[in-house]
């Protein structure tokens, strides 16, 4: 009889959570706009917030930030499981951490801060060493872009003239943000005057646990990919598409982000924990989405799913956060306090013709899709949604 009444009692509270949170969001997402701040020279940030049930996404036109984004856990808490700042002017002053931006024009690394195209050599911004990483000194994630509001979101626009931070073209880029039920949707669409090379993402740092609750190393983490590009010691792949198969990247079963992370390992070492690029494999499903990645907080009970379209994931373990950082209610980012999965192009493909390319053309268009879905389980009550 007692254990009738706690599955009942471990029903009706599922039930409930379930309501509350998907059958209680309305058809659309409510989207309202707001003034962030301004900034040193007079422009005006906006930030739209996306409502819809529980969850809560909050985007920025400077850089096209995710700002914030409020999640339940297994029992209705509800948690921001995103680092980042309270206000403008430290995004405005962080040149080191991009967080929450969209990446652009060529998202990672290019070696060298140069490539080939069509026969000629393009040298682009170094801001890593030698190397240009995430689109140069003055990448899409610190442009101020222009927005509209959409059914379920919100729409930004940038145009990078040719000659930006080196690049080939003047690129329209438009990113939608979409939030329905339990997923976080953000859709890339770029096209180009003349041949370019474009590799889009989005640089979040994720804790389900919630941000400034500690590291991740205890998150659980499946990665669908059989194999991943090696980097040399300036983080720039080698070429080589590598069988994960015995080596602490293989993450095909679900994998403590800390299990391995210290493993005698020659890329590990390099990367002083995960950073790199994972093919992404499995079949597709009808929108062309590949689930790329599946994380889970032990503590919480909150999950994320990661699909998209495009053909890699960075896995990244937050290796380069210091204790520096003073982020969110003073929250200090040490080291492995969040996790990213980027989806993207693989890094350096410009100069790695093995890889998928990253050219695009006038006359045809960039089109990407990556969605974050939320869910939960586990608990004492064992309750889950979605």
């Amino acid at each position: 009889m007692a254990v009738a009444r706690r599955r009942c009692r471990v029903f009706v509270y599922t039930l409930v959570v379930c309501v509350y949170l998907c059958c209680g969001s309305s058809l659309h997402a409510q989207v309202t706009e707001s003034l962030f701040g301004t900034t040193p020279d007079g422009v005006a940030i906006k930030i739209y917030t996306l409502q819809d049930g529980a969850i809560q996404a909050r985007v920025m036109t400077y850089g096209a930030r995710l700002v914030s984004l409020d999640v339940p856990d297994a029992h209705g808490n509800i948690a921001d499981v995103v680092l980042g700042y309270d206000a403008l002017t430290p995004y405005l002053e962080d040149h080191k951490t991009f967080f929450g931006g969209i990446i652009g024009r060529f998202a990672n690394r290019i070696a060298a801060g140069s490539f080939l195209m069509d026969g000629k050599r393009y040298d682009v911004a170094k801001n890593s060493g030698n190397n240009s990483l995430h689109g140069g000194t003055e990448g899409f994630d610190k442009r101020v872009w222009t927005a509209q509001r959409i059914a379920h979101g919100v729409e930004l626009t940038l145009v990078s003239q040719d000659g930006d931070q080196g690049f080939p073209g003047t690129l329209t880029v438009r990113v939608r943000y979409t939030l329905q039920f339990s997923t976080l949707k953000i859709e890339y669409f770029a096209v180009t005057d003349a041949d370019t090379v474009v590799n889009l993402t989005s640089h979040s740092y994720f804790n389900l646990a919630g941000e400034g609750s500690g590291d991740i190393l205890r998150h659980v983490v499946t990665i669908h990919a059989d194999r991943y590009t090696p980097v040399n010691s300036q983080m720039i792949p080698t070429g080589e598409i590598a069988a994960v198969t015995g080596t602490p990247f293989d993450f095909r079963k679900p994998t403590a982000i800390g299990a391995r992370i210290d493993a005698a390992n020659e890329q590990l070492t390099i990367a002083k924990g995960y950073d790199h690029n994972f093919v992404v494999s499995g079949n597709a499903d009808q929108q062309g989405l590949h689930t790329a990645a599946r994380v889970m907080d032990p503590t919480s009970g909150r999950v994320l799913v990661v699909k998209t379209t495009q053909p890699g994931v960075q896995f990244n373990s937050g290796n380069a956060l210091d204790g520096t950082v003073h982020g969110k209610h003073g929250h200090v980012y040490w080291r492995h306090a969040s996790f990213c999965l980027e989806t993207q192009h693989f890094p350096d493909s410009p100069n790695q013709p093995a890889f998928p390319s990253t050219e695009l053309k006038p006359g045809q268009a960039f089109h990407a899709i990556t969605e974050y879905v939320f869910s939960a389980v586990g608990g004492s009550r064992g309750a889950q949604w979605n």
